[in-house]
């Protein structure tokens, strides 16, 4: 652009970023932390909770039937949320798509999402509601307060990195379309 005028602002890869990285941080926790290590599901310490939910103890079949619906349900969640991420990104993405994997920015936002989806699903699920804990027992408060410090850390390390990438600019094919910082 000539004569000063000032530049549209920047595509943003945040929205999907974000999205994106809520939805795959979501599937770690109930991969890594329901299924395989059976640390905790949706509803397994709703015995002492905040809200008065019915008690599904995972250590009987039914209780742990109605907990595996409520992981399942989670677990729909985060696909949809992983699809929605795809889908806004898709739609701001339209020259170069795949460039863009390999974009700081991109990346940056995806754990920035994964720190989110850690932050508000431990002081929502594990503090507020108390539905659920990272890990019951003696030590519980010590592991929640683990998945929050782990949420805080992805939120700063996610920002860093998206900062230490390169923006869009707009106005340019992808191929010319990174300026600034570098990869």
């Amino acid at each position: 652009m000539t004569g000063g005028a000032a530049r549209p602002a920047p595509e943003s890869l945040r929205l999907p970023g974000i999205v994106l990285g809520v939805g795959l941080g979501g599937f770690v926790d109930g991969i890594l932390l329901h299924q395989l290590l059976q640390w905790h599901h949706m509803l397994s310490s709703t015995n002492d909770d905040r809200i008065g939910v019915k008690y599904y103890s995972p250590h009987t079949v039914s209780g742990l039937e109605m907990n595996t619906v409520w992981d399942g349900i989670f677990h729909t969640v985060c696909w949809l949320a992983v699809l929605l991420g795809l889908a806004i990104l898709y739609a701001r993405v339209t020259h170069g798509r795949r460039r863009v994997w390999a974009s700081r920015v991109l990346w940056g936002w995806v754990l920035a999402g994964w720190g989110l989806f850690n932050l508000v699903e431990g002081l929502l699920d594990h503090q507020i509601l108390g539905i659920h804990h990272v890990h019951g027992g003696p030590y519980q408060l010590w592991w929640d307060i683990g998945f929050l410090v782990i949420g805080a850390l992805l939120l700063a390390g996610g920002h860093l990195l998206q900062r230490s990438g390169r923006t869009l600019d707009p106005e340019a094919p992808w191929g010319a379309r990174m300026s600034g910082r570098s990869l």
